[in-house]
């Protein structure tokens, strides 16, 4: 969300900016300039990255709009997977099995209702709980297995985020290129009406100025923007994966969900005693 906001402040402040300086937003607005700046950006983006990237980039930068996960979020995934691991403890791992086959139709999962939307975390929590319940891989073997989902994910997540910086960094490129073509056109009207000349030059370093500002405040933030948004999802998939880890090595329920709080990022960690407080308010209901 605040990424939009911060590409809306620096267009505001820059159009501002430029009208109380005398400058006309008439010249600013040219259509051939857009064309050959937009349509290269599309085809260095498409070029590089091919169809299926462009869908994984419009889903990312909507994604941006959704905000990360809240101390309120991190909260409730503590209680849900202490409730699990208790669970576990009272009725064996067996008692899990109808939870982690079907999580939509769990009573304990449709509590939490931002995890269950969270298909990947889900997903995770529920391909690693089947893999314990076999009971054929130790603790260690976990780790790795973990590890490589969350790496896998994570380089697919940072797809986006490299093709968006790189068409940002092709853009200020564009834009001379863009100049080129208008000072080629100007060229031909040299001799003509003065004006006229000076009107083509104009349009020129339009393309100039277009190339840099979207290079540098509109593409480069959006691609900040995700990239920030994917470290937040890693974080909450690494404490997912602490509690689990945790768990197959066999620790309390309450130790569990602690290694999972402590690897939360302290901006959104909850304390241990107001997570312990919501657990026992849990145990007594």
């Amino acid at each position: 969300m605040f990424a939009f906001i911060g590409i809306i402040v620096g267009v505001a402040a820059t159009m501002v900016g430029y009208v109380m300086h005398g400058g006309n937003i008439g010249i600013l607005i040219q259509p051939t300039e857009a064309i050959i700046l937009l349509g290269a950006a599309f085809g260095i983006f498409l070029g590089s990255n091919g169809l299926p990237m462009v869908q994984k980039a419009i889903k990312a930068v909507t994604g941006v709009l959704k905000p990360p996960a809240t101390k309120a979020q991190y909260l409730d995934l503590l209680k849900l997977m202490y409730q699990l691991f208790t669970l576990a403890r009272k009725e064996g791992l067996l008692g899990l099995e109808k939870h982690v086959e079907n999580p939509e139709e769990s009573e304990l999962m449709k509590r939490s209702p931002a995890f269950l939307a969270n298909h990947h975390a889900l997903h995770f929590f529920c391909d690693t709980m089947k893999v314990v319940l076999t009971g054929a891989v130790s603790h260690y073997d976990l780790s790795d297995l973990m590890e490589l989902d969350l790496e896998t994910a994570h380089a697919e997540e940072h797809g986006p985020v490299e093709a968006i910086q790189n068409v940002a960094d092709a853009m200020p490129a564009v834009g001379i290129v863009a100049a080129v073509l208008g000072i080629i056109i100007t060229m031909q009207k040299i001799g003509g009406d003065p004006s006229a000349v000076g009107h083509s030059v104009a349009v020129a370093l339009v393309g100039t100025f277009a190339g840099i500002f979207l290079g540098y405040i509109v593409f480069a933030p959006l691609a900040k923007a995700i990239d920030n948004k994917n470290k937040a999802n890693a974080s909450y998939m690494s404490c997912i994966r602490y509690a689990l880890l945790s768990f197959a090595r066999g620790e309390s329920p309450i130790t569990c969900v602690e290694f999972a709080r402590r690897s939360i990022e302290p901006s959104v960690r909850p304390g241990f005693v107001e997570m312990e407080t919501v657990v026992k308010e849990k145990e007594a209901a």
